[in-house]
């Protein structure tokens, strides 16, 4: 059950980014990021409150806390490399050191101890992330951002995992409003930015609320689950939005990426997110620049 958890973790995680950049490529990534997590905050509370808890203690609430200080930092760097760089490269690169910190720290620190299966599991999945993000090749635009953004990923699924199981779904509640706390003093310097049509905003909403869900189905999962064994799992999402981004977007990534989503061909197809052609990335060899 904690595996299927994790799993469904990732899905919703993978199309959530995709969502999310598409929309980082429209309007200003400040203001996918806040208003995003202001939607995570509205479905985490309503969840929380459906969900009983047995026991909320501080602590777990503080744990919470700092996970969402994690996300709020990894969303605006993920959302600042996805509107400037190829989701092919950003989003793994983004999950690479994140799932290689956590199962690290997992297993030095909180003495994580997976069996021979789950090992096997780990030493296949870190190698595929780290070709789908290109190997040593992946240093296109936004590969910074993603890789800041693997930090706040590792923060993240550490600190949510050591939530406590009779806490509910409450310390991913209190993780929405640190990140919205976190990106306020941001947000109020875009405040203009923030000004977006109704559409717009529901889909920032929207977008944040399924962030917020892949949350709750990771922290479910971890409660059953080795922390290490979940975080790896939970972090096969990249997959989704490369396949996405070559399928619907056309990016061209390596040969070696490629080979590490397993995915050689695709045909174009229109996006639900997009009011017309999807828009490139600035400096996109076959389109014009778009502005952010």
């Amino acid at each position: 059950m904690g595996a299927l958890l994790a799993l469904s973790s990732a899905v919703v995680y993978g199309i959530v980014d995709f969502a999310g950049g598409l929309l980082s490529r429209r309007v200003h990534h400040a203001a996918v990021t806040f208003l995003g997590q202001l939607g995570g905050l509205l479905l985490a509370c309503a969840a929380a409150l459906l969900l009983p808890a047995d026991a909320v203690h501080p602590a777990d609430l503080l744990w919470g806390a700092l996970s969402g200080v994690g996300s709020g930092t990894a969303m605006w760097f993920l959302n600042r490399g996805l509107s400037r760089g190829d989701m092919s490269v950003v989003v793994p690169v983004s999950a690479v050191t994140g799932v290689a910190l956590s199962v690290l720290c997992g297993v030095l620190v909180l003495g994580d101890r997976p069996g021979a299966v789950a090992w096997l599991g780990i030493a296949v999945t870190v190698p595929a992330l780290w070709f789908v993000a290109g190997g040593r090749s992946g240093t296109g635009k936004g590969t910074a951002d993603g890789l800041v953004a693997s930090l706040g990923v590792a923060v993240q699924y550490l600190a949510l995992g050591q939530a406590g199981p009779g806490s509910g779904l409450w310390p991913v509640a209190a993780g929405r409003v640190a990140a919205v706390l976190v990106l306020l003093p941001d947000a109020a310097r875009h405040i203009r930015r923030l000004r977006l049509p109704p559409v717009r905003c529901a889909q920032a909403v929207l977008i944040g609320a399924g962030a917020a869900l892949g949350l709750v189905l990771y922290l479910l999962a971890a409660q059953r689950q080795l922390l290490a064994v979940a975080v790896v799992l939970a972090s096969l999402y990249p997959a989704l939005p490369v396949v996405l981004g070559l399928a619907l977007l056309h990016e061209r990534p390596a040969a070696v990426r490629r080979w590490g989503c397993w995915e050689r061909a695709s045909r174009p197809c229109s996006s639900p997110w997009a009011d017309g052609p999807v828009p490139r990335p600035p400096g996109h060899p076959r389109h014009p620049q778009v502005a952010e």
